[in-house]
């Protein structure tokens, strides 16, 4: 169960960003979307399945930012990753095992355990793009 999402004082911290949300738990997937949405972002998704995030990836949209669950019907998410990591797109993981079940090469990743605070997540998510290069 994640925690519950209010609005606060930085309301659009998102604003014009659209980002990318892989989740398989419906009701998560649809609080960490709602959360997203009230800071001002534009949300690619929902989608619970590697093939449907693959079809945003290629969709021809531009993607600011991703929440991404580790494990999508018992499928790891890396592929996707990789492909964020390659057009320098910034994401966070969500999942409920530990870190050792992430790659190497995604050690340096934000890793949100479930239940995930949901507010904070976003908040590290929106950090991650104001740290991003120009």
């Amino acid at each position: 169960m994640s925690k519950s999402f209010t609005p606060s004082r930085q309301g659009a911290l998102l604003a014009g960003r659209r980002v990318l949300v892989v989740e398989d738990e419906y009701f998560l997937a649809e609080d960490i979307g709602k959360a997203l949405r009230t800071l001002g972002a534009d949300i690619a998704g929902p989608v619970g399945h590697i093939e449907d995030a693959l079809e945003v990836l290629h969709d021809g949209g531009i993607l600011d930012a991703a929440v991404l669950d580790v494990n999508i019907r018992t499928e790891p998410i890396f592929p996707i990753a990789r492909e964020l990591r390659a057009r320098n797109v910034p994401f966070v993981f969500t999942t409920g095992y530990d870190r050792i079940s992430i790659e190497a090469e995604f050690q340096d990743v934000p890793l949100w355990e479930k239940p995930i605070d949901i507010v904070a997540m976003a908040q590290n998510l929106a950090n991650l793009l104001d740290d991003r290069p120009a």
